[in-house]
């Protein structure tokens, strides 16, 4: 399992790309690492879980060998970045039903609303130590 806190992401998600782009210019630590949902990293790093990539369709976050999905992940996050995106994670008290219907409507509607690309996105020379490549 990787150590650093990783990002799988959705590729090919127009929102998604805007939600690593996002993360990266508040991650003033480059803590974070990411990956796409599509890449054999995923696959490698979802191994032991009983999900598949393929079930998990827009954003994972593995944070201390412990794999965390929709809302959860997306709160857990936010206690990384710079601002005031920490106190985001003050809703996690908000039940989890709650938070996965409100994150559930973004992501099953994201292509629409935003689009998609055909193929995944390339990191820029500037970022791209902070994605995995496929020698982990």
């Amino acid at each position: 399992m990787h150590h650093e806190p990783v990002i799988l992401f959705d590729g090919v998600c127009n929102f998604c790309n805007s939600v690593v782009n996002f993360v990266i210019k508040r991650d003033k630590k480059a803590v974070f690492r990411f990956a796409a949902l599509q890449s054999n990293i995923a696959k490698k790093l979802l191994a032991g879980d009983h999900s598949s990539p393929a079930g998990l369709n827009s954003f994972v976050f593995i944070e201390d060998n412990r794999i965390y999905t929709r809302s959860t992940a997306a709160l857990r996050v936010c206690r990384y970045l710079s601002g005031l995106w920490p106190l985001m994670y003050g809703f996690i008290i908000v039940p989890e039903s709650i938070r996965d219907g409100i994150y559930n409507l973004i992501s099953n509607n994201r292509y629409k609303w935003f689009g998609r690309k055909e193929s995944c996105m390339i990191p820029s020379p500037e970022i791209k130590e902070r994605f995995l490549n496929e020698f982990l």
